[in-house]
């Protein structure tokens, strides 16, 4: 692993690369705000930064809740193959097991946003999220179902290369939102009354 100080050095090289001059005025501080900036913006490889995700036993109020949650909000990512930001909104859903535990609804955005804090590709990245979901429900009772829809935006796509516009979309569905038709229909509802990016 190279130092912070090594890191510098090389975004001033890549800064001389395309041209500029890092010592000018207005870039002599950009190797310092741009670590810091990677810091925020990839701390998903960093464990310590993990969410704690909350979880409550189904029941523990008097209310066993076994109909569908669903959560939506906007994301943030890096592709991993251009280092481009890709950027949209997430829809989640999951039907809790009447035997099993409740997410806290505050650790779906975060845990979001924890898996995209890293360079990603928009398939995995909806995986991520499902998986580090599933194994805080724990496996004794998972839930009966989950599915994350994610619409895209890449700057990789938009800003160069191709330079159009577009939205992607990636899904993943467990349990009875792959096997259950209706059960899928009913969170694909959702999110066509929330609209698109």
């Amino acid at each position: 692993m190279i130092s912070e100080e090594q890191a510098k050095q090389h975004i001033r090289e890549l800064l001389e690369f395309i041209g500029e001059d890092p010592t000018r005025t207005g870039l002599q501080d950009t190797p310092d705000r741009m670590i810091r900036m990677f810091g925020e913006m990839f701390r998903g490889y960093d464990p310590a930064q993990a969410p704690k995700v909350t979880t409550f036993p189904n029941g523990q109020d008097g209310i066993i809740y076994d109909d569908m949650v669903v959560d939506c909000g906007p994301f943030y990512s890096v592709c991993e193959h251009h280092c481009r930001t890709f950027f949209g909104d997430y829809w989640f859903a999951y039907l809790p097991n009447p035997k099993g535990r409740i997410l806290g609804l505050s650790k779906i955005g975060r845990v979001v946003d924890y898996c995209a804090a890293r360079l990603q590709v928009q398939e995995r990245l909806v995986h991520d999220v499902v998986e580090m979901l599933t194994e805080a429900l724990g496996t004794e009772n998972p839930p009966l179902g989950m599915a994350l829809m994610m619409r895209g935006r890449h700057m990789c796509k938009e800003s160069r290369g191709v330079r159009k516009s577009g939205v992607m979309t990636s899904t993943y569905l467990t349990g009875s939102f792959r096997t259950n038709a209706q059960t899928r229909n009913e969170f694909l509802s959702y999110i066509d009354k929330s609209g698109n990016v």
